[in-house]
């Protein structure tokens, strides 16, 4: 992982969000499902999908009208990228210490549990 890749922040990750969830959108499309969530204006929309086509977070089609973003990063990418950060500078790197803080905090579901015992079990036998 990259450290120059650039990092999204809390408002840009609600931007990705609605493009992993939904698609590419135009401007307008993104605003709607924001606005929906607690209100947001369109040009600030705008202004933070220009600086996330700046550092390289979304790419924007221009050939058609209105533009087109699209998240350059898939979500899973996004989260390790964010999850390594974190793990560099509140845990010391140590990714254990991350893995166990998060595991001490609120319940996880059953079927949580269960995907996480699936995942340890499959890193298991391909460190064999």
């Amino acid at each position: 992982m990259t450290s120059k890749q650039p990092k999204p922040t809390v408002a840009e990750l609600e931007i990705l969000q609605v493009l992993w969830e939904g698609g590419a959108r135009s401007v307008r499309e993104i605003q709607r499902v924001m606005n929906a969530v607690k209100p947001t204006g369109y040009t600030t929309v705008l202004k933070l999908l220009q600086i996330m086509t700046e550092k390289g977070l979304v790419n924007r089609d221009e050939s058609q009208r209105p533009q087109i973003y699209r998240a350059r990063y898939p979500r899973e990418h996004t989260q390790r990228q964010l999850l390594h950060d974190l793990a560099e500078r509140a845990f010391g790197g140590s990714v254990k210490a991350l893995v166990l803080q998060a595991l001490a905090g609120p319940k996880s579901s059953r079927k949580e549990l269960e995907e996480m015992e699936r995942l340890l079990d499959r890193m298991e036998g391909e460190s064999k």
